[in-house]
C-alpha cells in the first residue's frame, strides 16, 4: 500500500437510541447499501487506501459479513473494538449501557494506524467533495506533523426536521484556523428557527450559518499524543454518570491548547445528510435515490 494514501476511520460503535435501531447496517436503497457504502465508494475514489472500523463485538459479525466483502482486493481493512469495559478497570460500572463516546473510540485506533488519517461517523452522508478536500490535505501533510484539519459544514444544512441533534461549534479565526470547538447537545428546529439548549436547559438563538463539526476530522498519527490523560481524567469525574461520552472535540480542544498543534477548517458545501431519528430515513433514501438517477452514483456500488 502507498505510504501516501491516507486511512479513514469509521465510528459505527454507537448504538443508535434515537433512531430505534443498528442504523450502521441499515439499508437505505433497493440495493441494499448503506450510509457507509457510500462513504467507503467517494473514499476509495477519493484515494484513501485503508479503512479501520470502531465497531462492538455484539454485531461484529453482520458487521463484517457487510464489508470485508466489498473491500476485498481493494483496500486494507481493520476493526477495533470499542466495548464498556475497553477502560481502567476501576472505572467500570456495570450499569452502564452506551459507550464512552467519539473521543474515547479515536484512541482506541492507536495500534491500527500508522499513516495520516481522517475519521467520520457511520451514519453520516458527507458527499463526494469532502472526501476529495480531505485527502488533498491529508497527503500533504507530513505524518510528523501537528498540522491537523477538519471538514466543515453551515449549521443549517446538517439539522433534522424531526427533533433534535448535537453538533460541534466552531469558532474560526481569520485565516481559516479553529480557535475553539464546542459540544452542544441539543440543537432543534422550533417553529423554523434554530435554538440551542443552554446550561440551564433554556432554548436560546444559534446562528444558523454557525460552522459546525460533523466529526470529520483529519489526523497525523500525532494525535494520540493527545487524550489518553484527558480521558482518565474524564472517567474520574464521571464515574456515576452512566450517559457521559467523551466527544471528539474534548481532544481537539486539548490539541488546540497545548498551542503545540492547529487545526486548519476545510469548508465543504458537499450536500450532507444523516440519519438520527427514523423519521430521517425516508429523506435519505429519497436523497440517495435522486443522486444515482443523475449517475453521481452506479445503481451497484459494488
Amino acid at each position: 500500500m502507498s505510504r501516501n494514501k491516507p486511512t479513514l476511520v469509521i465510528l459505527a460503535a454507537g448504538m443508535g437510541s434515537r433512531y430505534g435501531g443498528l442504523k450502521q447496517i441499515d439499508s437505505f436503497t433497493p440495493q441494499g447499501d448503506t450510509i457507509i457504502d457510500f462513504s467507503i465508494y467517494d473514499a476509495l475514489e477519493a484515494g484513501f487506501g485503508k479503512f479501520v472500523f470502531i465497531i462492538r463485538k455484539s454485531f461484529e459479525k453482520e458487521f463484517k459479513e457487510i464489508f470485508n466483502q466489498k473491500l476485498d482486493g481493494k483496500a486494507e481493512v481493520a476493526y477495533v473494538y470499542q466495548e464498556l469495559d475497553s477502560v481502567p478497570s476501576k472505572f467500570i460500572n456495570p450499569e452502564r449501557t452506551k459507550p464512552w463516546g467519539t473521543g474515547h473510540a479515536l484512541l482506541m485506533t492507536k495500534d491500527v494506524i500508522d499513516t495520516n488519517f481522517a475519521i467520520i461517523n457511520a451514519d453520516d452522508f458527507y458527499g463526494k467533495q469532502a472526501f476529495k478536500i480531505m485527502v488533498r490535505a491529508l497527503q500533504e501533510i507530513k505524518e510528523d506533523s501537528y498540522n491537523f484539519n477538519m471538514i466543515a459544514y453551515s449549521l443549517k444544512n446538517t439539522v433534522s426536521d424531526y427533533g433534535f441533534v448535537s453538533r460541534g461549534e466552531c469558532q474560526v479565526d481569520d485565516n481559516g484556523f479553529l480557535l475553539d470547538v464546542t459540544e452542544r447537545t441539543h440543537i432543534e428546529k422550533i417553529n423554523g428557527s434554530l435554538k440551542r439548549k443552554n446550561s440551564k436547559g433554556n432554548f436560546i438563538d444559534i446562528d444558523e450559518n454557525a460552522t459546525v463539526s460533523m466529526n470529520f476530522w483529519g489526523f497525523t498519527p500525532k494525535c494520540f499524543d493527545f487524550g489518553s490523560q484527558l480521558f482518565e481524567q474524564f472517567l474520574e469525574d464521571n464515574t456515576e454518570n452512566l450517559k457521559a461520552e467523551f466527544f471528539l472535540p474534548s481532544v481537539v480542544n486539548e490539541i488546540l491548547k497545548s498551542g503545540k498543534a492547529k487545526v486548519e477548517v476545510l469548508k465543504s458545501d458537499a450536500q450532507w445528510f444523516g440519519v438520527t431519528y427514523k423519521e430521517d430515513k425516508e429523506i435519505v433514501q429519497e436523497a440517495v435515490s435522486k443522486l444515482k438517477s443523475e449517475k453521481e452514483y452506479p445503481v451497484n456500488l459494488w
